[in-house]
C-alpha cells in the first residue's frame, strides 16, 4: 500500500518542504508495502523518518531525527529557505541506543520569525558521505503581544484498531491541520496506542472494508522496548503526518495509552495478553520510546541531574504559557474514589507544588492547562474503579478532586488570571464551563475546559458529567455508539486563537473536513475563566 504525498499549498512557507517531504517514492519499509521518502545516495545516512520541531520558545527549540544506520546529526537554520548565511548546530551521534534518533537543541533564535531547518545525516566513520538534507520549517515565539498566537491541539491517534488507512489517504486530518498554518500543535495524549492491536483489515457496519497498513510491532500488545519504539514509528509511516510535522512544531504530552490503557504506578496486570505483568516495567521503556521518538525539553539529554520528566511550561510569548501536565506518572491506584483524604490525587504532591509556583510565577496573559484527562467528566475503569478524576458522586470533593479542589481555590484566592483547561481522552468534542453556583464545592472561580479529539481513532458517546465543580456541558459532539471509525464519524480537533491587540481569546471546536462545530471568545484579565 502507499499513500499519496500531499501537495504544498504556501510556497512562502512550505516550499522548503519539497525536497524533502514531495520525495516519498521508493523504499518499502518492513514488507508493509507503505512508501517511504526515497533518497538518490544509496548507502549512505538516510532521514526516511522526516523531522519534527518541539517545545518551541521565542529564542529556542528542538529539532527531531530517525537515521537509518549509525550518524552524526548535523543541523543548519536559516531566516531563508535558500540557507544563505545559515547557522550550523553540531547534534548527537545517533546510534542503536537510542533507536537512531536524536534531538538537538537550537538556542540564540530570533523571536517571532519563520526558521527554516535541514538536518543533515554524516557517516561517522567517514564525514565525506552524507545523505540527503531533509527540510522542515518553524516559527519561535513572539516578542510582542500584538503579534498574537494560534494553536491546534487534539490527541487520541492511531486507536481501537483503526490505522493508517490509504482507501481514505491515512490520517487526513494532519492534512486538514497542516493547512491552517498554526504556530504550533498541542499533542494532548495517547500519542500511539501501544495496547492496541492493529489488524490487516476491519468488517464495518455496514459491509464495508476497512484496510490498514500493518507492521510487526503493531501485531500484539507492546510489551519490549522494541516494541513500544515501533508503535511510535508506526504513526510516522503517514505522509500526512511527516508532511506535519515538518511544517507545524509540537507540544507533546502522554497518557495512558502510551504504555496501557488506564495504568497506574504500581500496577499489576491481570490480562493474558502480557508476559510482563508489572506495568512499573512497561512505563519505564515506554517513556524510554516516548522521550526518543518526540522533542521534549524536559526529556531531551540535559546532562544536569535534574529528573527527566513530562510535565514542564512552554513559553510562547507574552500572550501564552502553556503548562503541560502530567496526570499518569504520579498518580494513586484508580479506585472508588470516595476517600476523603488524598494527598496523591492525579498529579502528586510535588507536581501539584509546582504547577502552583509556576502559575504563580507566570506574566503571561493566558495560561493553558494542557490536561491529558478532563476535570468533571466520568470515565470509569470496570465497574467499581474511576480512570480520571470525577467519580460520579455530585457531592463535596473525594477521592482525586480533593486535589482539584485545592488548585482551583489557589487559583482564586491567588487570583491568578486566564486559566483555560484544553483536554482531549474521551474521543468526541464539547464544551464545558464550572461554575460554583452550581457546584457543590463552591470556592472556585468560574473556567472554561475544552474537549476535542480523537485525531485518528474510534469515536466514543459523551461521558456522563459529575456536579462536585458545577460543570455546564455548553457544547458537545458525539457519536450515539462506540468506536465508530473514521470512516463512520469525523474526527476532531480544536484552534486557539488570541488576538494581539485585545488580547481576546477564542476557541474553536473543528470536525474534520473544514466544519467549525463551536465558537466561544474569552476576555483576558479574569480570575479563572
Amino acid at each position: 500500500m502507499s499513500l499519496p504525498v500531499p501537495g504544498s499549498s504556501s510556497p512562502t512557507r512550505r516550499g522548503v518542504l519539497r525536497g524533502s517531504l514531495a520525495a516519498s517514492a521508493a523504499l518499502t519499509l518492513g514488507g508493509t508495502g507503505l512508501a517511504a521518502p526515497a533518497f538518490a545516495l544509496s548507502g549512505r545516512p538516510r532521514a526516511e523518518w522526516g523531522v519534527q520541531a518541539g517545545d518551541v520558545t521565542a529564542s529556542s527549540g528542538l529539532v527531531w531525527v530517525r537515521a537509518d544506520r549509525p550518524a552524526r546529526m548535523l543541523v543548519e537554520t536559516s531566516a531563508t529557505e535558500s540557507f544563505r548565511h545559515a547557522r550550523h548546530h553540531l547534534g548527537p551521534l545517533l546510534g542503536a541506543g537510542t533507536d537512531f534518533t536524536g534531538t538537538t537543541a537550537l538556542r540564540g533564535l530570533p523571536s517571532g520569525e519563520q526558521i527554516h531547518y535541514r538536518v543533515t545525516l554524516v557517516d561517522p566513520d567517514d564525514p565525506r558521505r552524507t545523505g540527503e538534507p531533509v527540510s522542515g520549517t518553524f516559527r519561535t515565539a513572539p516578542s510582542r503581544r500584538r503579534d498574537g498566537v494560534r494553536f491546534l491541539w487534539s490527541g487520541d491517534i492511531a486507536g481501537q484498531g483503526w490505522g493508517i488507512n490509504p482507501d481514505i489517504g491515512g490520517f487526513r486530518a494532519y492534512e486538514e491541520m497542516r493547512r491552517l498554518d498554526p504556530d504550533f500543535f498541542l499533542c494532548s495524549g495517547d500519542t500511539i496506542y501501544a495496547d492496541g492491536v492493529i489488524q490487516p483489515s476491519v468488517t464495518l457496519p455496514d459491509g464495508r472494508i476497512w484496510r490498514n497498513v500493518t507492521t510487526p510491532e503493531k501485531a500484539k500488545v507492546a510489551e519490549t522496548l522494541d516494541e513500544y519504539r515501533g508503535n511510535f514509528r508506526y504513526n510516522l509511516l503517514d505522509h500526512n503526518v511527516r508532511a506535519f510535522n515538518a511544517q507545524v512544531p509540537s507540544v507533546v504530552q502522554w497518557d495512558d495509552h502510551e504504555v496501557r490503557n488506564n495504568w497506574y504506578p504500581g500496577q499489576i496486570l491481570d490480562d493474558p495478553r502480557y508476559t510482563e505483568k508489572d506495568v512499573d516495567v512497561l512505563a519505564a521503556r515506554a517513556s524510554r520510546a516516548f522521550g526518543e521518538y518526540f522533542p521534549v525539553s524536559t526529556l531531551h539529554a540535559r546532562g544536569d541531574g535534574r529528573e527527566r520528566r513530562v510535565h514542564r511550561v512552554v513559553r510562547y510569548g507574552p500572550l501564552l504559557d502553556v503548562f503541560v501536565l502530567d496526570m499518569r506518572s504520579y498518580r494513586n491506584a484508580n479506585s472508588p474514589g470516595r476517600q476523603a483524604d488524598d494527598t496523591t490525587g492525579i498529579l502528586g504532591a510535588e507536581q501539584l507544588a509546582w504547577l502552583k509556583r509556576e502559575l504563580t510565577a507566570s506574566r503571561a496573559v493566558w495560561k493553558v492547562l494542557a490536561a491529558d484527562m478532563p476535570i468533571g467528566l466520568v470515565v470509569p475503569d470496570g465497574a467499581a474503579n474511576f480512570e480520571a478524576i470525577a467519580q460520579g458522586d455530585p457531592g463535596a470533593p473525594l477521592g482525586r478532586e480533593l486535589q482539584i479542589s485545592e488548585l482551583l481555590r489557589f487559583v482564586k484566592h491567588r487570583r491568578i488570571t486566564g486559566t483555560v483547561w484544553l483536554t482531549a481522552d474521551v474521543h468526541y468534542t464539547s464544551a464545558q464551563h464550572y461554575a460554583p453556583e452550581r457546584a457543590a464545592f463552591q470556592d472556585f472561580a468560574p473556567f472554561w475546559e475544552f474537549v476535542s479529539g480523537p485525531l485518528a481513532a474510534g469515536g466514543f458517546p459523551a461521558n456522563a458529567l459529575d456536579a462536585t465543580f458545577g460543570p455546564e456541558r455548553v457544547f458537545v459532539r458525539a457519536p450515539e455508539r462506540a468506536n465508530l471509525s473514521p470512516m463512520e464519524s469525523p474526527q476532531y480537533f480544536g484552534e486557539v486563537d488570541i488576538d494581539g491587540h485585545s488580547g481576546e481569546l477564542t476557541v474553536r471546536l473543528r470536525a474534520e473536513g473544514g466544519t467549525v462545530l463551536f465558537s466561544k471568545v474569552l476576555q483576558p484579565g479574569r480570575v479563572g475563566q
